[in-house]
């Protein structure tokens, strides 16, 4: 298919067959999920992809039973991992490292290391460190003295850095649906979950949280409730 068809053929599919899918293509979907545009590159995620029966069926009660769960041949669950910005920064680090010596003129490579290395050795840790509140109030008051001479990003506080997480994880999940749609396999994303429940059965540390549980299958005759609906286009479209 090409996008356009993938796009219009993506459901969000409520009942699956019986029929069972090939967990080394949903796999594959899930790794062309990781090309997904993040912010910073951090890459602040986890996908956990669950086949196992006893799991689903744990998965399906904290889903609240819905059928998209009840159904699933497959789930996959969108992770964010916000605990590790240090881990991550130092790896994004390393490999920006190494393409700036493999892609730069020679003369250019200290400094383009350099400014990497103050991007994810300084500013990076220092936007997603958290104690209660207290780093974001800090960062709140900087950004607002800052931007009374320049142009600069207010959303700063502890609660922006976790939106912002949660963003660039739901766009590797989208990324993911329409990867799975490729394959003619249909998905739904899930937001009705008991996020205490989904955690204790993966088994999470606490500094997770579940983005979004995607359960997988192929579609049931009645699995798609009727005809799409969008509102009109120019009612939310506006060019300036």
């Amino acid at each position: 298919m090409n996008l356009e068809e993938i796009i219009n053929y993506r459901r969000s599919v409520r009942h699956y067959k019986v029929d069972p899918l090939d967990a080394e293509k949903v796999k594959y979907c899930i790794e062309l999920a990781t090309l997904a545009p993040n912010s910073s590159n951090m890459q602040l995620w986890e996908f956990y992809h669950v086949t196992d029966t006893t799991i689903l069926k744990k998965l399906s009660e904290a889903c609240l039973n819905q059928g998209a769960a009840t159904t699933a041949q497959q789930m996959v669950v969108f992770v964010t991992r916000q605990d590790l910005y240090r881990k991550r920064a130092a790896k994004i680090l390393d490999l920006e490292t190494q393409n700036i010596l493999k892609n730069t003129p020679e003369l250019k490579q200290a400094k383009r290391i350099k400014t990497r290395k103050l991007y994810y050795g300084k500013v990076m840790p220092f936007l997603y460190m958290s104690f209660f509140g207290f780093f974001g109030i800090i960062r709140k008051i900087l950004v607002n003295i800052i931007g009374l001479f320049r142009p600069i990003v207010y959303q700063v506080s502890e609660n922006d850095m976790r939106v912002v997480v949660h963003k660039t994880c739901a766009l590797a999940a989208q990324t993911f649906m329409l990867a799975m749609a490729n394959e003619k396999y249909d998905t739904c994303p899930m937001e009705g979950f008991d996020s205490k429940k989904v955690k204790g059965i993966l088994k999470l540390p606490y500094g997770a949280e579940i983005n979004m549980v995607v359960s997988c299958g192929i579609r049931d005759e009645n699995g798609v409730w009727g005809d799409r609906m969008r509102l009109p286009f120019d009612e939310v479209y506006r060019k300036i």
